[in-house]
């Protein structure tokens, strides 16, 4: 049976006595809107943007600046930070390569999704972060069991929070759509892959 990680996200929320510091790994601009307008109002956010599995470089960097413009326009009960990161493309799809006839949402995906936040979770580690936490849940096209399970197990690994959600749940998704357009965000049609952008294109 699959855990609520919604409600579980909740849970761990109800529970805060204090204002913690949250490192957010973000996907892109659209996705994390709904994210951050909810963590906003019980985290100090800083959403580092970790996607170097984003091809080519043209369109990692108009994400990016997306992602930017949202943050500085965002005004939410506590302050929003960016981070940028490293843009290591030809180290960071070494591992991808071997997978990359799986189709979209398969291994290849999970790989991908852990190298980007195990990159999250160790920042936040070294800079004395209270929780690490991603904005990918919020797509159906992301199994959230599959995050939520790797969230949990970096946890272990490296002694820090991991905070639990399904962000796509309550019409999560659906939101991150029309913030998207009150914004006038710029909404990619393809994950970021050159894998990702071939699949799209197939029709897959």
């Amino acid at each position: 049976m699959n855990e609520n990680y919604n409600i579980k996200m909740k849970n761990i929320i109800s529970s805060l006595d204090y204002t913690p510091k949250l490192l957010l790994h973000s996907c892109c601009g659209p996705c994390s809107t709904t994210v951050i307008n909810i963590l906003s109002k019980y985290f100090y956010v800083d959403v580092l943007y970790y996607n170097p599995n984003i091809e080519p470089e043209e369109e990692y960097e108009k994400r990016k600046k997306e992602q930017q413009r949202f943050i500085s326009e965002f005004k939410g009960e506590f302050p929003v930070t960016f981070i940028d990161a490293d843009y290591n493309n030809e180290e960071f799809m070494i591992d991808l390569h071997p997978l990359k006839d799986e189709k979209e949402g398969g291994a290849r995906c999970a790989v991908c999704i852990k190298k980007r936040m195990e990159y999250t979770c160790i920042k936040a580690k070294e800079l004395g972060y209270d929780y690490f936490a991603t904005t990918l849940t919020v797509s159906p096209h992301k199994n959230s069991q599959v995050i939520n399970k790797i969230g949990e197990s970096l946890e272990s690994l490296y002694g820090i929070k991991f905070l639990y959600s399904d962000f796509k749940k309550e019409d999560g998704y659906l939101k991150s759509i029309n913030y998207s357009k009150e914004y006038g965000l710029y909404r990619q049609n393809y994950c970021g892959c050159r894998y990702s952008f071939h699949d799209e294109i197939d029709g897959d």
